[in-house]
């Protein structure tokens, strides 16, 4: 009998969509952010990028050699989180703490955790948090695109100025549009963003649901707190969190009121901490709090099984 039966578990679909092309429409998405970053910044922006991702790929080899694991930097989820990390740093950060970034965001939040799909928090969120609290000043100190007087103006972002009142100094809305403000890499241009993230919706990478609940609660909440929403939405890292970060796989909901959930709690909690915390931007906190809860989310809007009864304890 030359043909037998392969038996195994279920899911039984096919589908030529991989890990590795999943991630590299992601890297193709941030393209327009990565461009904008070093037309504002000039090269070095280049340079912090790149240092990202090569020692993110770099930790996730040693860490597989060392442990001798099957390697999986081919899958490309180490350069988009070198990517991601890069794009949440100030230009001016010094090379050795974007490394330790990176150490932290392969070495302890995603390998230590048994590798992709299995990491609790977005890797790229959970190092940008620990170089805050580590290297407060250079991670709040920023320049002027374009290196204009070349000196840091720590706080002067659109989120710091709002936060300390100083609301005449604020940037046209223009300008926060185009990205001709300080800031992160990744998050003074929106239009950069946008275009990005319409690009992963249109592949069928990520749904809208949580952008688009993220972004609206936001809207919603800074009419209730008496902020100009249009500053609150073009301002900080809201975009890049919303279309690349809330957005993780691993880290966000699987069904979409879970999702919907998930975004509305993004959003309430970006809001919150924007108006009470000592803190003038929240997204990076309000992304890895909703991702701790992620799994009750997941368990109170996963659907039942049809016909299922209900296992009372004894």
């Amino acid at each position: 009998m030359n043909n037998k039966l392969t038996v195994a578990p279920s899911p039984h679909v096919r589908s030529d969509i991989t890990t590795s092309k999943i991630m590299l429409d992601v890297v193709i998405a941030l393209v327009p952010a990565m461009i904008a970053s070093v037309i504002f910044f000039g090269f070095r922006a280049l340079l912090l990028i790149a240092v990202c991702v090569v020692c993110c790929v770099g930790f996730e080899y040693l860490y597989n050699l060392i442990n001798k694991k099957e390697q999986t930097i081919s899958d490309l989820s180490a350069v988009v989180t070198g990517v991601l990390l890069a794009l949440n740093l100030p230009v001016t950060l010094p090379i050795p703490m974007a490394i330790f970034g990176c150490l932290v965001a392969i070495g302890a939040v995603k390998c230590l955790f048994g590798g992709i799909g299995k990491n609790f928090a977005n890797p790229a969120i959970t190092a940008r948090i620990i170089l805050l609290v580590s290297f407060a000043g250079p991670m709040t100190s920023f320049v002027a695109p374009h290196g204009a007087a070349l000196e840091t103006v720590g706080g002067a972002t659109p989120m710091g100025l709002i936060a300390a009142g100083n609301t005449e100094a604020l940037p046209s809305l223009m300008d926060m549009f185009l990205g001709n403000i300080g800031g992160s890499l990744g998050e003074t241009s929106a239009l950069a963003l946008i275009i990005g993230g319409l690009y992963l919706i249109f592949r069928g990478v990520i749904t809208p649901t949580i952008p688009v609940a993220y972004i609206a609660t936001v809207i919603i909440f800074s009419f209730f707190f008496g902020y100009n929403p249009m500053y609150q939405i073009l301002g900080g890292g809201l975009m890049i969190g919303a279309f690349f970060m809330a957005t993780d796989y691993t880290t966000s909901p699987m069904t979409e009121k879970g999702k919907l959930i998930f975004g509305i709690g993004c959003g309430v909690l970006t809001m919150l901490i924007r108006k009470f915390g000592a803190y003038p931007e929240g997204v990076s906190y309000a992304i890895l709090l909703m991702n701790i809860i992620n799994p009750h989310i997941d368990n109170l809007t996963m659907n039942k099984a049809f016909g299922g009864k209900k296992i009372e304890k004894k």
